[in-house]
């Protein structure tokens, strides 16, 4: 039987961080994960360059069914706090685009970042370790895992949600959460492509790999980044971000020439180049493949622009700012970067992340109801839960 002060079920980002801050304060940590190497999810993350947090976060960044959940931890440990351990620990870093930072070399610095914070507070960190039963005793709680029986005063859970199940994503965190009473909201893929209807999807196979910029808007919430054409459907940063507002059923609305009116554009050219073939003047903003493609697909006439009637023109002006896509659904927690929903936030403190009626137990990172945008918020969420949990368990 091996007895710690503090046992912690997942070594991704949230666990480690919030075992470093733990250790720090002379508690006795071990983490266990069932992965044979901890932190898959954070190398393979940014392209293996880790967007390891946003400096512009703020609780309106995410996603959550209490939307002032967040606020406690977020102003408490912020993305100025973790930026400041990446400068400590010498890792060089740049921008990208929309406050997103990037790992100059690997995200394999961030993982040796925060390996070093628990190694410095004498955290014990044990992979390949499956938990076989959780109970709660007097004392804490006792775990039956495949390297032996545990005691500990206090259980952290942070196993992350469904996302990239080939990188060891389970449901074990929601399962722990349930059997001791509290309530997990449903859950669903985000941060993910969509998939495309077979008659749209084969009309706009040809244009994979394919980018232009968009607004993309569904429920009341609109991003404005590149659209990507695949193979499958429709992916890129605005795709990711408007899948976390979307639900099955719903129409997309896209905005393929955010720039500038489109109608304006139209009779502008049919004034200035009446002669011109539709297909010439749309290629002045779109790829020629992409003219060429929504031509056929949307059965318009590819005659001298003055040819036009006004009611075309209409009609062509709304599919470049308007177009409806109802997709067939998404690629799934195969390719999604995060899940919707999870351990109900009203279960939790917003200071401790403790559940309230079960002493001891905290959740802390993506297994909670607590969803970020695309581009280093869900990093950010990891780090302040994690501090938030670590500062008293």
């Amino acid at each position: 039987m091996i007895r710690r002060d503090v046992i912690i079920i997942g070594a991704g980002a949230a666990g480690l961080f919030c075992a470093a801050q733990a250790g720090a304060r002379d508690r006795d940590v071990e983490v266990l994960d069932h992965a044979k190497k901890v932190g898959r999810k954070i190398l393979m993350s940014g392209g293996g360059r880790c967007n390891f947090t946003n400096m512009y976060t703020s609780p309106e960044n995410f996603l959550c069914d209490n939307p002032h959940f967040c606020k406690s931890a977020l102003s408490r440990y912020t993305q100025w706090d973790f930026i400041s351990l990446v400068a400590e620990h010498g890792i060089a870093y740049h921008e990208k685009t929309l406050g997103q930072l990037f790992c100059d070399d690997s995200a394999k610095d961030i993982v040796d970042l925060l390996l070093n914070e628990c190694n410095k507070a004498g955290v014990t960190i044990t992979t390949r370790c499956e938990i076989l039963k959780v109970e709660k005793i007097e004392s804490g709680y006792s775990l039956s895992t495949s390297n032996g029986d545990y005691e500990c005063e206090s259980l952290v859970i942070a196993t992350g949600g469904l996302s990239m199940p080939k990188l060891g994503a389970t449901p074990f965190g929601y399962k722990i959460a349930q059997q001791f009473g509290l309530n997990v909201l449903a859950t669903r893929a985000a941060l993910v492509p969509f998939t495309l209807h077979d008659k749209d999807k084969e009309a706009l196979a040809e244009l994979s790999g394919i980018a232009v910029d968009v607004y993309a808007s569904c429920n009341d919430t609109t991003f404005k980044e590149a659209m990507l054409f695949t193979h499958r459907g429709l992916s890129g940063p605005a795709m990711l971000q408007i899948s976390s507002y979307w639900e099955a059923g719903d129409t997309l609305s896209i905005n393929m020439l955010p720039n500038e009116d489109a109608l304006s554009f139209i009779n502008s050219a049919r004034s200035e180049t009446p002669d011109v073939l539709l297909a010439t003047c749309l290629t002045k903003v779109f790829p020629k493949r992409m003219v060429q493609c929504f031509i056929e697909y949307q059965g318009w006439r590819n005659v001298p622009i003055k040819q036009l009637s006004h009611s075309e023109c209409e009609a062509l002006a709304n599919v470049l700012e308007n177009w409806q896509v109802k997709p067939n659904g998404t690629e799934g927690y195969r390719t999604a970067e995060v899940t919707i929903g999870g351990v109900d936030t009203n279960e939790l403190s917003s200071k401790t992340m403790m559940a309230k009626n079960v002493e001891g137990l905290y959740f802390i990172g993506e297994v909670v109801d607590v969803t970020g945008w695309l581009g280093g918020f869900n990093f950010q969420w990891a780090w302040s839960s994690g501090w938030a949990a670590g500062q008293v368990v």
